[in-house]
C-alpha cells in the first residue's frame, strides 16, 4: 500500500476552550484539536500556559508543517495530526486495518458483511480517508485471533 503523504495545515486559530485549535488542513479536513496534554507536560510551553494572549497568536508556520506562536514555540503538522486522529476516535491505523482486510482475505463487501457496516466506509477506512472508530478496531480483533495482543492493529 502507497505511503500517503501527511496533510499539511493551511489554516489555524485559537478554540473557544483553552488550549484547543482549530485547524484546517489542505484536504479539507478540519479539525479541533485539545492541545493540553503537551502544553502542560512540556517544558518548552510554558509561556504558553503563563499567557493566553500567547496562544490566540497561533499561525500557521512556513509550509504547512507546523503552527508557531514564535521563534521558539511551535509544534509539528504531524504531531497534531496524530492528535486530531487519537481524539476523534480513530484507534487504528488505515494500514493495520488494510493488513487485516488481506489476512482474512475480505474483499470489501466480505469485510463490510463481517463488520455489519456498509461497503463504502470500508473503503474509507481502508484508504485512510476516515478514522477508524474503536468500536471496529475491537470488531476486527474479535474477527481475527491470530492478532488478540492487538499490536497489530496498531492498538
Amino acid at each position: 500500500m502507497p505511503k500517503k503523504p501527511m496533510p499539511r495545515i493551511v489554516a489555524v486559530s485559537s478554540g473557544e476552550r483553552p488550549y484547543t485549535l482549530q485547524i484546517c488542513w489542505d484536504s479539507g479536513v478540519k479539525s479541533l484539536v485539545d492541545v493540553s496534554g503537551l502544553i502542560e507536560t512540556f517544558r518548552a510551553y510554558m509561556p504558553l500556559r503563563q499567557s493566553a494572549e500567547l496562544f490566540h497568536q497561533v499561525r500557521v508556520g512556513e509550509y504547512g508543517t507546523d503552527i508557531v506562536w514564535s521563534d521558539e514555540l511551535d509544534m509539528s503538522a504531524d504531531t497534531l495530526w496524530r492528535l486530531a486522529q487519537e481524539q476523534s476516535g480513530a484507534t487504528m491505523t488505515a494500514e493495520a486495518f488494510h493488513n487485516w482486510r488481506e489476512r482474512k482475505a475480505y474483499t470489501l463487501d466480505d469485510a463490510a458483511a463481517a463488520l455489519g457496516i456498509s461497503r463504502r466506509m470500508v473503503a474509507y477506512y481502508d484508504h485512510g480517508d476516515k478514522p477508524i472508530p474503536r468500536v471496529v478496531a475491537l470488531a476486527t480483533l474479535a474477527l481475527d485471533p491470530r492478532s488478540v495482543s492487538g499490536l497489530s492493529l496498531g492498538l
